[in-house]
């Protein structure tokens, strides 16, 4: 009995420990499954992280050109290296193309390139002086240039202006030529802007609004048009939408422009024989290859010669005058031929960048004269390309548009070389860069270029800005107001109280 007992004891002492071990290695299972799917999840705080995708990979690689972005003075310095890339790369191209012309002229091989790179320095002056210039004193004298810029335009048509492609649309003092037309547009954008900000509580209502603006424009167009130029009536329009959109026109109001500008640039193909024939070889690029359509025919075939990577800097074919005017207008299509594919990206990718860049400036200034004029000048300069490039290719037919800062030209080259100081000025402006060189100081290239501190803005307590000092005269008469009451209380025999 006893020896039974203690039997069915042990045998339920075993079963027990038996359920106590299968427990506990289920238990250790558990807990095995929740650790690995932490260490899979990557939820606890020991686990192992998890593999990089490329998304994350760009995002790493990206971080630091975004911490460089987030400086104060990144929309400055940006301008600044587009505008000497772009700059080197027309001097380079310059050489190239204009070589082989020079040789066959009988001058010196390097007789226009040194030509080009004295437009270059004076070019670079102006950069200077657009760069140093406060922005108050350019636009205090925007009036003026409004008034030097279509005088110009009534000079050229008199027997004092020369005729080059049949366009009169040059002034001669000696050796140097002056293009009205290109004072004329930067005189349009800064006037535009001044004049658009003072009249800022009219937007609403698009009469008082376009006067005076618009009826100062259509005057320029007509002595542009009267020359005939059809690529300055087109960049002239370019600038005054621009100036519209930048300054919060009504939307219905371009609708009327567009058709407007339309019609102005058929009538204008029309006046001329040339241009209208340029105009049905862009319709029909086969009918005339040899006449109208030369030029466009002889710049794709240059960008199919060059293919990926091109033939070699210096190596193209077309600059042997089988591409007419390669330095001035089809300049791009011998950047494809020697260059390639590679450089029409990089040329591309410059434009695209300075269109980001000013468009940055616009939206970060507070000022609003200085939004709407680096708005509209990067407006200016990217359809310009755009235009250029586009005829190129054969996108568009062929207005004589040079490629800016990378095409030979004198009044041109020197008039974009400001632009971009006015636009690198604007990127100074903004709050982080003005609070920066305000309390960090100039910096090394501030220093070398002896560039003053730009001031923070002040909105106008009247609601309309204020281009000088506040006027004394204002100060006087309320002096002399507050002095009256007195002088009258002096001379007036006092009441006597009953």
């Amino acid at each position: 009995m006893v020896t039974a007992e203690s039997g069915s004891r042990s045998s339920r002492a075993a079963g027990k420990a038996g359920t106590a071990r299968a427990a506990g290695r289920a238990g250790t299972g558990k807990a095995g499954t929740k650790n690995g799917a932490g260490r899979r999840g990557g939820g606890g705080k020991k686990g192992r992280k998890q593999p990089k995708t490329k998304l994350d990979r760009l995002i790493t690689a990206l971080k630091p050109l975004t911490a460089w972005l987030s400086r104060p003075l990144a929309s400055f310095h940006l301008v600044l290296a587009i505008c000497g890339l772009l700059t080197s790369i027309g001097i380079v191209m310059v050489l190239s193309a204009s070589s082989v012309q020079s040789v066959a002229s009988g001058m010196s091989p390097y007789s226009v390139f040194w030509r080009h790179v004295l437009y270059v320095g004076i070019g670079l002056i102006a950069f200077w002086l657009g760069l140093r210039m406060p922005l108050a004193v350019i636009r205090r004298f925007a009036p003026m240039l409004m008034f030097v810029a279509v005088g110009l335009l009534v000079l050229v048509l008199t027997p004092l202006g020369s005729e080059q492609g049949g366009t009169q649309g040059w002034l001669k003092f000696g050796s140097f030529q002056l293009q009205p037309v290109e004072v004329a547009k930067i005189a349009l954008a800064l006037w535009g802007a001044h004049i658009l900000v003072l009249k800022s509580r009219y937007t609403s209502s698009w009469r008082q609004l376009l006067v005076p603006l618009v009826p100062v424009s259509l005057v320029m167009f007509a002595l542009v048009m009267a020359q005939p130029d059809l690529g300055g009536t087109v960049s002239l329009g370019v600038v005054l939408v621009a100036l519209l959109w930048f300054a919060g026109a009504p939307r219905g109001l371009f609708a009327g422009m567009i058709a407007g500008g339309a019609i102005g640039v058929i009538a204008l193909a029309l006046m001329s024989d040339y241009r209208m024939a340029r105009v049905l070889s862009f319709l029909n690029p086969g009918a005339d290859a040899s006449g109208a359509g030369y030029q466009a025919n002889q710049a794709l075939y240059a960008l199919a010669d060059g293919g990926l990577f091109g033939v070699g800097l210096g190596q193209g074919g077309s600059k042997w005058r089988y591409l007419p005017n390669v330095q001035h207008d089809f300049i791009f299509a011998l950047i494809g031929e020697e260059l390639g594919f590679v450089g029409c990206f990089v040329v591309i990718s410059l434009f695209a960048g300075l269109a980001v860049v000013g468009l940055r400036i616009a939206t970060r200034n507070v000022d609003p004269w200085i939004s709407i004029v680096a708005g509209t000048l990067t407006a200016w300069l990217v359809s310009q390309a755009c235009i250029n490039i586009g005829y190129v290719v054969g996108l568009l037919p062929v207005t004589g548009v040079t490629l800016p800062l990378v095409s030979y030209g004198g009044t041109s080259l020197i008039i974009t070389l400001g632009l971009f100081g006015i636009l690198a000025n604007c990127g100074r402006h903004e709050p982080t860069a003005v609070a920066a060189l305000r309390t960090q100081g100039p910096g090394k290239f501030g220093r070398l270029l002896r560039l003053p501190a730009p001031p923070p803005y002040r909105k106008p307590a009247t609601g309309r800005p204020q281009l000088g000092r506040p006027r004394r005269p204002a100060r006087q008469a309320t002096r002399r107001t507050s002095a009256r009451p007195a002088r009258q209380a002096r001379h007036t025999p006092a009441r006597r109280g009953r």
